[in-house]
């Protein structure tokens, strides 16, 4: 449990430039917890934000910190390519299956992002 506080730690805040976005389309409703994920693509590569109380969801900040972690600054397939089990084998190796109905949630709005910025390049070039 203590890791996952350190790493809720390393999430970074929400940009500046996000925060008076309407954040209606980017809420994860399936999350206990109001979790707002914000993509953006630059130069083809994809970088997530998230807007949470750390303090009170540490566990989602860890989580959200190591995906981002691993996905950001990387083309659309790196998120694609998340395996669909890895949510329930993290909760399971630290004892927080209860969780992964959310946690679910946000890996599959990253993917929905992500096959968004990759059709959306697809149709540029």
């Amino acid at each position: 449990m203590q890791a996952l506080v350190q790493y809720s730690k390393k999430l970074e805040p929400l940009p500046e430039r996000f925060r008076n976005l309407d954040r209606a389309d980017f809420t994860v409703p399936e999350c206990q917890t109001r979790v707002d994920i914000i993509p953006e693509v630059v130069d083809g590569k994809m970088f997530f934000h998230a807007d949470l109380n750390a303090r009170q969801s540490p566990t989602i900040a860890a989580v959200l910190a190591i995906i981002f972690g691993a996905v950001n600054g990387q083309p659309p397939a790196t998120t694609l390519a998340i395996p669909q089990d890895f949510v329930r084998t993290l909760m399971e190796s630290i004892g927080l299956g209860a969780r992964e109905v959310g946690l679910n949630a946000m890996v599959a709005r990253l993917k929905r992002y992500a096959a968004q910025a990759q059709a959306q390049a697809a149709t540029s070039s």
